[in-house]
């Protein structure tokens, strides 16, 4: 069954990372690093069935061997705590053959990070025959029309009114920080990871399967199901020689939960199937039933029942509107259908305050349409003698 993933990572000299050894392992070759001298050998490394090198048009040819390129970004980086690369991990669908995964793994790297400016690296693993994946190296710093490593961001000073730069106490200029380009973006995580379900999805239906896959989470799609932990290397490999892990048992107990709530959820439609195919007999009248729940109400007070018989009215008017006649009728009617709830106005709009005393609402605390009625005056009165200016402009948040 194919699923879904997308993961990025950054690697970055604050984490003690290296894109050279990084490029090493993914690639299963012996690099030499310039920048420390170190040389990383993973040649015994085994699943590797796929490796290139995707360049734009104006990066230097010699860029095209994995030694020379992650040697120059190394170089194009001098602080400590430099980001040198951007790892995307993709899982691959195992309905599709090694040849038609490397095809999609290639045009969905071409398409979406070398034509912005970025140098790839993938690199495609099958060490296991049902957890096929892509590794995908990408440098974060653009090449400029020469070739020539350019600028991540740039410096900008913050200027006062007057057009002058603001000085520190440090005796510093305040500035900010400009970015050159948008891979950055927290944007551009959504956008990569859409693109590679839509990527995926359209491979699987050029090939007729009909396995699908999806970027956003249960919540999101509004799947009722209980999402399981991702287990791990290390726990994976415990599980694999027969040693339960805590996030094993996790996982486990998740399913079984998951399988109670389909069994639950189909047991609660075939009573609901059921009970709606059952005929209704005598079924009474909505007057009828309108007229049962008045007698059981006390309505002792004159708000209460100028409010009941307002509610009454509406919902007499709601049921001639839709020819809804007796609970059979009312039964079958879609929720969606009935009327939203009042919105309250706001502001001083005298003539939606009329309206909404008219229909029977009041503000703040319920009161006797008498009292609704000499508010009303009240708003009338005083919008007739200060006019309207005192009510349209809005009062400040605070005084200076």
């Amino acid at each position: 069954m194919a699923i879904y993933r997308l993961s990025i990572k950054i690697c970055s000299r604050s984490k003690g990372a290296s894109a050279v050894a990084k490029a090493a392992y993914r690639a299963a070759e012996l690099l030499k690093s310039d920048y420390d001298g170190r040389e990383h050998d993973y040649t015994r490394k085994r699943g590797v069935v796929h490796k290139e090198i995707l360049l734009p048009d104006h990066a230097p040819a010699e860029y095209a061997d994995r030694t020379v390129l992650w040697n120059a970004v190394e170089k194009s980086e001098t602080i400590k705590n430099a980001q040198l690369a951007r790892e995307l991990e993709l899982a691959l669908p195992v309905e599709l053959t090694k040849e038609q995964n490397i095809a999609l793994a290639h045009e969905f790297v071409k398409q979406h990070f070398v034509s912005a400016g970025m140098c790839a690296d993938i690199c495609v693993h099958y060490a296991k025959k049902n957890n096929p994946h892509a590794h995908v190296m990408l440098t974060i710093r653009p090449l400029d029309e020469h070739g020539e490593w350019g600028a991540k961001s740039r410096k900008e000073y913050i200027l006062d009114r007057n057009g002058e730069r603001i000085k520190l106490p440090s005796g510093e200029f305040k500035t900010r920080k400009i970015c050159t380009i948008d891979w950055n973006e927290h944007t551009k995580a959504e956008e990569w990871r859409s693109a590679w379900g839509d990527a995926v999805n359209s491979a699987l239906e050029q090939q007729n399967h009909a396995a699908r896959v999806d970027h956003r989470s249960y919540k999101r799609q509004g799947v009722d199901i209980i999402p399981q932990v991702r287990m791990g290397v290390a726990a994976w490999q415990m599980e694999q020689r027969g040693i339960r892990t805590e996030k094993g048992d996790k996982n486990r107990a998740i399913a079984v939960t998951n399988q109670q709530l389909g069994q639950l959820r189909a047991r609660i439609k075939k009573l609901r199937d059921w009970a709606y195919a059952q005929p209704i007999q005598d079924a009474p009248t909505m007057i009828d039933m309108m007229n049962a729940i008045n007698n059981g109400q006390n309505l002792n007070s004159h708000w209460k029942r100028i409010s009941d018989l307002k509610t009454r009215a509406k919902v007499l008017t709601f049921l001639q509107e839709n020819n809804i006649t007796d609970m059979v009728l009312a039964a079958c009617r879609n929720r969606d259908q009935f009327p939203p709830k009042a919105v309250r106005p706001r502001g001083y709009d005298t003539e939606k305050r009329a309206a909404y005393f008219n229909a029977g609402r009041t503000f703040g605390k319920r009161r006797n349409p008498k009292t609704a009625q000499g508010s009303l005056q009240k708003i009338q009165i005083t919008y007739a003698e200060k006019g309207h200016r005192r009510h349209e402009q809005p009062k400040p948040i605070h005084k200076k």
